[in-house]
């Protein structure tokens, strides 16, 4: 009897209500595929982009959505060396990007856009799309890693490699900065975070947060953590989430031979309100880019997280996956406050 499997496909992109649930045959593996039984996957800001149509790059309509998810092997293809049946698995954002630098050919592997992705009961997914789970995260932790938690390892390890002493700059309460903010701690660093809200200092504080700033309250918080990090200097390495004026406010901030690693643009994509290039120069820092990681830096920070105890920050409510476009809007709305999961069973 073929297996059967329910599965989130997002129809267009247009809005929530393109999300629709179907139920399809399981297809047979390939010699390199890994049939994995999803116990819980989260959703990101990315997916949310994705169905309403303002991701910047191309979309393949009608695949399975969502990139992140964790579950257990149920069966090998007959060349899989890497996973056995009943190991823990994670997805990788891309299917195909084993180490190194982003690659075209790597883009075009990406869940949830390029490739059927991770929100369904059963998936086939190849080995090289998949990697073993933290030992001590269980299964709603473990499916928060693929998207969030390697970019801000990614940002912290991929260029110029955090050390103890640096200090870095984390920008709000998302998912990537909660991460960083764990990630930078773990490794001895001094931490500034900014925030919007004075009811989010506590919990900023309770990961270890060593300064924090209100930044609605303070127009001029670049200056300001530049002024209270080591001697003045400004700070290491920085994660800036914004773009426009909020890039404008990190360059203020970052220490001559810093890194900003720029991870998003909520200020938006018009270029006349983004900062010249010619900043870069000006602050003699260094800019990049980043979209997720790759495997290997994933396996390093699996490691870093068994090693520290690092416990991924969880949203308290948890969906059911019947309830998929609620788990959108819940996200959109920005009612969360963590990593937005969903249980499939």
């Amino acid at each position: 009897m073929t297996l059967q499997s329910k599965q989130w496909i997002l129809s267009n992109t247009t809005g929530f209500d393109n999300l629709n649930i179907q139920v399809a045959s399981i297809p047979p593996l390939g010699e390199y595929d890994v049939l994995v039984k999803m116990k819980a996957i989260s959703v990101n800001h990315r997916d949310a982009v994705l169905a309403v149509g303002a991701y910047p790059l191309p979309v393949v309509k009608g695949i399975v959505a969502g990139s992140d998810g964790a579950g257990e092997v149920i069966e090998v293809g007959s060349r899989v060396v890497e996973f056995k049946k009943g190991d823990r698995v994670a997805t990788t954002f891309y299917q195909d990007h084993t180490s190194g630098p982003l690659n075209p050919r790597a883009v075009t592997t990406s869940l949830g856009a390029f490739k059927d992705g991770s929100f369904r009961e059963f998936a086939v997914i190849p080995q090289s799309g998949l990697a073993h789970t933290p030992k001590s995260l269980n299964w709603r932790e473990a499916s928060t890693l693929g998207t969030a938690a390697l970019t801000a390892w990614n940002a912290l390890y991929g260029d110029r490699k955090l050390i103890a002493g640096d200090t870095v700059l984390v920008q709000g309460t998302g998912a990537v900065s909660l991460f960083a903010l764990q990630f930078a701690k773990a490794a001895g660093a001094t931490v500034i975070a900014t925030t919007s809200l004075d009811e989010k200092f506590a919990l900023l504080k309770g990961l270890g947060a060593d300064h924090i700033i209100n930044y609605k309250k303070n127009q001029n918080w670049g200056q300001t953590a530049k002024d209270i990090s080591v001697n003045g200097e400004g700070v290491d390495i920085l994660l800036d989430i914004g773009g426009g004026n909020t890039l404008l406010q990190s360059f203020s901030s970052i220490k001559l031979g810093g890194v900003i690693t720029v991870i998003g643009n909520l200020d938006g994509l018009n270029p006349i309100e983004w900062p010249s290039v010619l900043q870069a120069l000006m602050h003699m820092c260094s800019i990049r880019a980043i979209a997720v990681g790759n495997r290997a830096q994933f396996y390093d920070m699996v490691k870093a997280i068994d090693a520290n105890g690092i416990k991924p920050i969880l949203d308290k409510h948890v969906f059911k996956f019947e309830s998929m476009a609620e788990a959108y809007q819940y996200l959109w709305d920005q009612k969360h406050c963590g990593k937005i999961v969903i249980d499939i069973e």
